[in-house]
């Protein structure tokens, strides 16, 4: 296999973001040799356009829109700054270099990152890496593109796909169900949140905030774009035919379907804790646009996404960082925990959950799983028993109860 070599078309330190490139016309692929030769179903002429013809299919789902533009517009980058071909030009061989590429992105002066918190995208910091992708995000990213060039096929823009030719591989199923945090591990994760300092006021939101933010993503299982999506007024109080009252959250999960998370007692003591650390209300009210997370400063815009990977991935860390002080017999333990992510603690939930006992249909419908039949919007009962198993099998279980803020 050939070399990788570096083109010299843009110095190392210009690489922007793939909608600032000045891309020249050989390289913008309105002479692609892998261009289909009939009628076309998108009006794009060149591989940009055609690229943000995929890209609009998932305008609804920002989470997912995200995560496909940042995989095309690596790719087109590459393209663009170190293969020196259009993207409709690129045949199986080259594919096979983008995927060596993703193991180990060089020059990194070029493409990685330097800085630990990520810049936006109009930084000069801004890189399209923050470094190596792992072996499961170098299988997604291919399976992103495939998907990309099999509907530009479809769509009459491409003749080919180049990636079709790709060897076959097994997905790793144990890897990803041993994602999760067990029991005695999640005991010290929450420790580390009990022992955040609170002398400052800002100390003091965060703390809070960073619970709020623990109790959501275990107790309700949610994943981090429905927590950035939702809003405090998406919880609501409904009865049962017995007068009974419980709350519910409703969220917007993937593919645009809404689904109700029984809110326990215990998630909404950690929702009027956080309400009035932050100088609101006790409760929300029905029609209310507060984010569900919140900034330190400010109430308009939910906390970005990267700040939740953040706050997790510094828990982390500093769990780690206190067991490994503990001595080397806890190096185990700190590692699993430090590599824990964001998404670790859904599957965490859920492993906790079927622990619990809780049933598995009951899991399905708290996470969103399955699709739920037209006719259960009218069977309240169901979700009513599924909201008492919930409070009643799974708890965070804070050892410090929250302090009412005002009380003395």
């Amino acid at each position: 296999m050939a070399r990788i070599t570096f083109s010299p078309l843009t110095p190392l330190e210009a690489i922007t973001t793939i909608d600032q490139v000045l891309i020249p016309v050989h390289l913008t692929g309105v002479d692609g040799g892998n261009r289909g030769r009939g009628q076309r179903q998108v009006q794009a002429d060149d591989d940009y356009s055609a690229v943000l013809s995929w890209l609009a299919r998932y305008a609804d789902t920002p989470a997912t829109l995200s995560a496909y533009r940042k995989e095309a517009e690596r790719l087109l980058l590459w393209c663009v700054h170190q293969r020196g071909l259009a993207m409709s030009s690129l045949a199986h061989e080259d594919l096979l270099l983008y995927e060596r590429f993703l193991t180990d992105p060089q020059p990194a002066a070029r493409w990685v990152m330097t800085v630990r918190q990520r810049p936006g995208r109009d930084s000069p910091h801004w890189r399209p890496f923050a470094g190596p992708l792992s072996p499961a995000s170098q299988r997604q990213a291919l399976s992103i593109l495939n998907a990309m060039f099999s509907w530009l096929v479809e769509a009459g823009y491409l003749a080919g796909n180049p990636l079709s030719l790709g060897r076959r591989r097994q997905r790793s199923g144990p890897k990803q169900t041993n994602r999760f945090l067990p029991h005695e591990h999640w005991t010290e994760v929450k420790a580390t949140i009990l022992s955040m300092p609170a002398e400052s006021a800002r100390e003091v939101i965060h703390g809070a905030r960073c619970r709020w933010l623990f109790s959501l993503l275990y107790i309700g299982g949610l994943r981090v774009s429905e927590i950035n999506s939702s809003t405090m007024g998406s919880f609501y109080l409904r009865k049962d035919r017995s007068g009974v009252e419980r709350w519910w959250l409703e969220v917007v999960g993937k593919g645009s379907k809404s689904r109700t998370i029984p809110a326990t007692a215990e998630l909404m003591v950690e929702l009027v804790n956080y309400r009035k650390v932050i100088g609101m209300p006790a409760l929300p009210s029905a029609n209310e646009f507060t984010p569900l997370v919140l900034p330190i400063i400010g109430r308009g815009k939910p906390l970005a996404r990267s700040a939740i990977h953040e706050i997790v991935k510094e828990v982390m860390r500093n769990t780690a960082q206190r067991l490994r002080a503990q001595g080397a017999a806890w190096e185990g333990v700190a590692s699993q925990i430090e590599a824990a992510s964001t998404h670790w603690l859904r599957h965490t939930a859920g492993t906790h959950m079927t622990d619990a006992g809780l049933a598995i249909k009951s899991v399905r419908d708290n996470f969103g799983h399955a699709t739920i039949s037209t006719t259960s919007i009218y069977v309240h009962s169901e979700d009513d028993a599924r909201h008492d198993a919930t409070q009643a099998a799974h708890r965070i279980g804070w050892e410090v109860q929250p302090k009412v803020v005002g009380s003395t």
